[in-house]
């Protein structure tokens, strides 16, 4: 009975390590969180491979859709065009509200972006036209419920 309650709980832990990996994985990670009433927002995007969800305002949505080269060409050119690599983060305390955090992995954009304590002032337009291309991506590939 032991063998078989152990032999159950490794096949739960594989599952549950591989299930994590969608969200490890990626090339390229927006996110938003947080508010007072909170909101959950993730677009992963790995090649041409993309996985969506939200959760808040009583919608639930995941979903997974290809992302077109020239989306991703758009956002490789909005991120050049924008310095994404050097916009500084402002470093003071803000509460309830929804934060956005940008994650690059590859190519000569990476890096890692949040506007969860501001994004300095010289910076804000940049950030604005980052974070619309990704908003323009999800509003265009995903299904609304």
């Amino acid at each position: 009975m032991k063998s078989i309650l152990g032999i159950l709980f490794a096949i739960m832990v594989l599952v549950s390590c591989n299930s994590q990996k969608m969200y490890s994985d990626f090339d390229i990670s927006y996110s938003k969180s947080g508010g007072f009433a909170p909101i959950y927002e993730n677009l992963l995007i790995k090649g041409n491979n993309a996985f969506y969800s939200f959760e808040g305002q009583g919608k639930k949505v995941k979903q997974n859709f290809k992302i077109s080269n020239e989306d991703l060409y758009r956002l490789e050119k909005t991120l050049s065009q924008n310095n994404f690599r050097r916009i500084e983060e402002d470093h003071k305390k803000i509460y309830d509200f929804i934060s956005t955090s940008i994650n690059i992995k590859r190519g000569p954009n990476s890096g890692s972006k949040t506007d969860a304590s501001a994004i300095m002032p010289n910076y804000t337009t940049n950030w604005a036209n980052i974070t619309r291309v990704f908003q323009e991506i999800i509003n265009a590939n995903v299904k609304k419920q």
